[in-house]
């Protein structure tokens, strides 16, 4: 019943129980005492890091405050899957739920970039020429027999029945080349007011409907583009919800990051040599045969300083890059057809290759250049910031209050770490706070992503760190093992003992074995060894879409599911189908990961330790998230195997393992066995019953 004018606004309490009730859950005390400090922080506009354990509710437990504060609010999600529970059924419901009480309805909306969008431009008017594909018209070249050719005939079809034209929204998917031929990036956009099709565009009414909304539903990835470009990409908001933020400062990173290979350097080339005098177009082409004649000898690795030879081609390459830029503002082909499309698409190229030209012939302290080899695509210059944490501090922390969640943010006892990598000063100096005493996290006082120190002085961001614990008893529930009497794992494969270890643990447990793997020939090797040992089937990631690996793993509980980063986070399959997780390594970063090689360097050169507050850091993170992929629901049982004997042995072991969820620890093997064959034979009554 709604409350007549004169009563009191609603108590959080009371808004939390109704929608809680509206998404058929219950109450737990940490969604509660998330809630509450979600509400302080946006009360106060102070910032706040959140570690909620698997079945807090926390989605709830951030979007009751948020709803309740009435000022407008960024949620900013890793994963798609996260995005369309909170668009498709949290939101809803919990609007719903809190309408009587709140006496409004708040408005919600999900934003994404650009090319996440149909573009109806280039889906009528075709994709302008690119020789390298030999596609004006790609909906009249590409045989409609062709997967290629289905795909766009089907998007065609799909462009008169779609409300908003998010390729999420398009099912079954299609491939990331189909879908290229549709979509436009924000430098190739012709924009609105220039556009045919303007009034009718599917990201630009996204971004009216994200203007209008209370709650703005986003990834990382449009956050990460929001802080680095100068013009802001989501509206104005009092209030940022960061969730998945562990992931944050990969897709930061990866947003930061620039790239230049032959293939795209050509292309650009391509793309403008047409539009512009043939002298610039000359001097262009020159610079990019430079360019790919070093690049066919470029060998992997970190560039410490750049070589004179790579130097100069740079330099031609920025400067040739510069002449065109400026010659396709100067210039007009009319016989082009659609030639503001063709030549906005080459301006997009032509000032990405400047850019990442000028970036790295630059040689900035600040940033990592190393070159990469793919055996399909061969070498490409990759440049990214050596930190991160600088850029966030000024970018994401100033001008509004930012809470930051997870089931994975209190690493090794306490949020340091993490905090550090966000541009957060530690605990217990003027920003820093915590709401649990410190248990100690050797090493991360230096910042766990290298680059810029942490300000710790009276302007410094005031954060809060708050562990709402689990309702899961996770020492009842599970058990972490670790193989400590097995060898050590050296940089090379060829581990018998560990793949002997692996076959007698899923024997008794009967399948029901997620293994994650630190690598695809590992995973590769142990799904080949299971399958010539027992009989039990075994799915290996990469022979099927992840997907149906997945689905078919959780159907099947005698089944065994192998893979390597992918599976380490987001699977979420409770009951018996996985009631063992397997670990084969610590997952340090590889010694010749260029960017983490880098940033544990300068951690070192400043005094820290640079392997606990890099290699420690990001192992800690990816085991907390593996070994979470146990006990999902309050019925689960099982084990999380380690088969590294460091895990025990190592000084920094009680680091990882205090990162983990609290489960019973024991190195005795035996004592598993008849664990898991227990736990194997009550999975398999409760079946039969």
């Amino acid at each position: 019943m709604t409350k007549p004018a004169s009563a009191s606004p609603p108590s959080l309490p009371e808004l939390l129980h109704a929608a809680v009730t509206a998404v058929g859950g219950s109450e737990r005390p940490g969604q509660v005492t998330m809630a509450e400090a979600v509400a302080e922080a946006a009360g106060n506009g102070s910032h706040l890091l959140v570690q909620a354990g698997t079945g807090t509710g926390k989605s709830l437990g951030y979007l009751v405050p948020a709803l309740a504060q009435g000022e407008r609010v960024v949620v900013a999600t890793a994963t798609l899957a996260l995005q369309r529970q909170l668009v498709e059924r949290d939101l809803p419901r919990t609007v719903e739920a809190l309408h009587p009480l709140l006496r409004r309805r708040p408005e919600f909306a999900m934003l994404k970039g650009r090319s996440n969008y149909l573009c109806l431009h280039r889906l009528h008017e075709g994709v302008p020429q690119d020789e390298e594909e030999g596609l004006f018209d790609v909906f009249e070249t590409a045989a409609p027999s062709s997967r290629l050719g289905k795909d766009l005939l089907r998007m065609r079809d799909w462009a008169d029945e779609t409300e908003t034209g998010d390729r999420d929204a398009l099912s079954p998917g299609v491939s990331d080349r189909a879908w290229a031929q549709v979509s436009v990036s924000s430098r190739e956009c012709l924009g609105a007011s220039r556009c045919a099709y303007g009034a009718e565009c599917f990201a630009e009414a996204a971004r009216e409907r994200a203007k209008l909304a209370d709650v703005v539903v986003t990834n990382h990835a449009l956050l990460a583009i929001d802080a680095l470009e100068g013009a802001p990409v989501l509206p104005g908001h009092e209030l940022l919800i960061v969730d998945e933020a562990h992931e944050l400062v990969s897709r930061v990173t990866g947003a930061a990051t620039g790239e230049l290979t032959p293939g795209g350097v050509n292309r650009a080339v391509r793309r403008a040599a047409k539009l512009v005098n043939e002298k610039a177009a000359d001097a262009l082409q020159t610079a990019a045969e430079s360019f790919e004649r070093l690049m066919e000898l470029a060998l992997p690795g970190r560039l410490e300083e750049l070589p004179e030879d790579l130097e100069y081609a740079l330099t031609a390459l920025r400067d040739a890059a510069r002449t065109v830029i400026s010659a396709l503002g100067a210039t007009r082909d009319k016989s082009v057809q659609d030639e503001d499309a063709v030549r906005k698409q080459a301006l997009a190229s032509i000032e990405n290759v400047h850019a990442v030209a000028e970036r790295v012939a630059a040689a900035s302290e600040y940033d990592v250049i190393w070159y990469e080899r793919h055996d399909r695509f061969g070498a490409s210059l990759r440049v990214a910031p050596l930190s991160v944490s600088g850029l966030l501090r000024e970018k994401l922390f100033t001008e509004r209050s930012v809470v930051l969640t997870s089931a994975t943010l209190r690493l090794g006892g306490d949020f340091n770490g993490v905090a550090a990598t966000l541009g957060l000063p530690p605990e217990g100096t003027a920003g820093g706070g915590t709401a649990r005493e410190p248990q100690g996290a050797p090493g991360t006082e230096s910042g766990a992503a290298g680059g810029t120190e942490p300000d710790t002085g009276e302007d410094a961001p005031q954060w809060k760190g708050v562990d709402v614990g689990s309702p899961f008893d996770y020492r009842r529930q599970g058990i972490l093992y670790v193989a400590k009497h097995l060898a050590q794992p050296g940089r090379e494969g060829g581990r018998g003992d560990m793949l002997d270890e692996l076959a007698e643990l899923v024997e008794a447990a009967g399948g029901r074995t997620l293994g994650l793997f630190s690598s695809m020939r590992g995973a590769r090797a142990a799904a080949e060894a299971l399958r010539e040992r027992l009989d039990v089937p075994t799915l290996l990631q990469g022979e099927e879409t992840l997907g149906e690996l997945i689905r078919t793993f959780a159907e099947d509980d005698r089944t065994c599911l192998f893979g390597t980063l992918s599976l380490w986070q987001g699977v979420d399959v409770p009951g018996p189908s996985c009631q063992l997780v397997v670990m084969d390594r610590i997952p340090f970063p590889r010694p010749d990961d260029p960017l983490m090689s880098a940033r544990q360097k300068a951690v070192e050169e400043r005094g820290g330790n640079g392997f606990m507050a890099v290699a420690a850091t990001h192992a800690a993170l990816l085991m907390a998230q593996g070994a979470g992929r146990l006990v999902r629901a309050t019925g689960d049982r099982g084990v999380v195997a380690v088969l590294d004997p460091r895990l025990d042995r190592a000084r920094y072991g009680s680091f990882l393992r205090a990162s983990m969820p609290g489960f019973w620890y024991t190195t005795d093997r035996n004592q598993v066995r008849r664990s898991l064959a227990a736990i194997d034979a009550a999975a398999r009554t409760g079946a039969s019953g």
